[in-house]
């Protein structure tokens, strides 16, 4: 501190706190060498909260207004000086300055994964993260328990503590509540009043109040999540023998744009049809609409099963593909040694006599007439 400061100390009658900034939460008044003139104006505006300290011990605590600091205003400090009635003197003590203010948008949230038993999932992994607010409802414990000397108290030297703090109640609370994971987003709010509500007598060791907790979102790992998007897509197509035909018939298109290649989607996409209607053929009463009750009736000699579905072909013809045709159908539908044909199980479309299946048929088409 420099002499024009030191001069100015010795003229301080006014004892105040202007706030410049928005997450300090205890300031220390500074002069030179703590000392305070008898009958100095204190000025605690709203939102602070003042206290005196002398002799190393916390004194007269002061709530918004102004003061004239006299012997008959700072009892517990005359008492703790040993002042005689009429003291006039300068003497030394600290003011510290708090914001009782309410500090809002503080942010909370899980630095590694959570591991939960979800009554219908099972075992999983979930983050969350969301802001809270708080205040100070006890100047004097903060002050004993955490500010100690400290002349500049900011809320960053106390938000990783009230962090871990969060995080630690929200996963005993998660993993007591077994609210499924698919009804938590309808319980943000309840489940950040409850979580605050225990971490409450932990925070007043400290001198402060949890007056709000926030959980913004709950979230789970993305695999996880690709999982649950499935199954939801699953349940919005409905009718999967629908789906089924759509998606060949996509992949049928997809293949005619390129004859001479393989088509992993064509592939795909005839054998789930193909799938689907050797399951309806093996199992007809399964696609049958429902019938009102009849009487008994003798039971019926067994049928015998239904032959297996022949093979089908496809086939090229002026740059567009036909089909399916049975094999005996292929000529009738103009088959030739230079056609490109293809059926489940090869690998890509491939000329008609260079099929092993196709040669002994291609090998019964008479030749053509003379002067053809």
């Amino acid at each position: 501190m420099g002499l024009f400061e030191k001069v100015r100390a010795e003229f301080i009658d006014i004892i105040e706190w202007l706030d410049p900034s928005q997450d300090t939460i205890a300031y220390r008044f500074e002069r030179f060498q703590n000392e305070i003139k008898m009958g100095a104006q204190l000025i605690v505006r709203p939102g602070q909260v003042a206290i005196l300290v002398g002799e190393g011990q916390v004194a007269d605590i002061y709530e918004p207004g102004r003061y004239r600091l006299e012997t008959q205003n700072m009892p517990v400090l005359t008492t703790l000086m040993g002042w005689k009635y009429g003291f006039n003197s300068p003497f030394k003590a600290e003011v510290y300055f708090f914001n009782s203010k309410i500090f809002t948008n503080l942010k909370w949230g899980t630095a590694n994964p959570i591991t939960i038993r979800d009554p219908e999932l099972g075992p999983v992994r979930l983050r969350a993260y969301g802001t809270y607010t708080m205040r100070v409802n006890n100047a004097r414990t903060l002050l004993e328990q955490l500010i100690s000397t400290d002349g500049l108290f900011q809320t960053d030297e106390i938000s990783d503590h009230l962090r871990n703090m969060i995080v630690s109640a929200f996963a005993s609370w998660v993993g007591q509540d077994q609210t499924p994971l698919f009804d938590l987003a309808a319980n943000y709010q309840a489940m950040g009043e409850q979580v605050r509500a225990a971490m409450q007598p932990n925070m007043e060791q400290f001198g402060l109040e949890l007056r709000q907790l926030l959980i913004e979102n709950i979230s789970l790992p993305p695999e996880v999540e690709a999982a649950l998007d499935k199954r939801a897509s699953i349940g919005i197509l409905g009718n999967m023998q629908q789906y089924t035909q759509y998606q060949a018939a996509n992949a049928i298109e997809q293949s005619a744009k390129n004859p001479a290649g393989a088509s992993p989607g064509l592939d795909l996409g005839v054998g789930i049809a193909m799938g689907q209607q050797i399951a309806n053929a093996m199992n007809p009463r399964a696609t049958a609409a429902p019938t009102a009750a009849a009487p008994a009736a003798p039971p019926a000699p067994a049928a015998p099963p239904p032959p297996m579905p022949t093979a089908v072909w496809y086939i090229t013809r002026d740059g567009q593909n036909f089909g399916p045709y049975a094999q005996d159908q292929l000529l009738a539908n103009g088959l030739t040694a230079q056609s490109n044909v293809w059926k489940q199980g090869m690998a890509g479309w491939q000329m008609a006599n260079t099929v092993p299946e196709l040669q002994a048929l291609l090998s019964s088409v008479p030749p053509p007439p003379p002067g053809a």
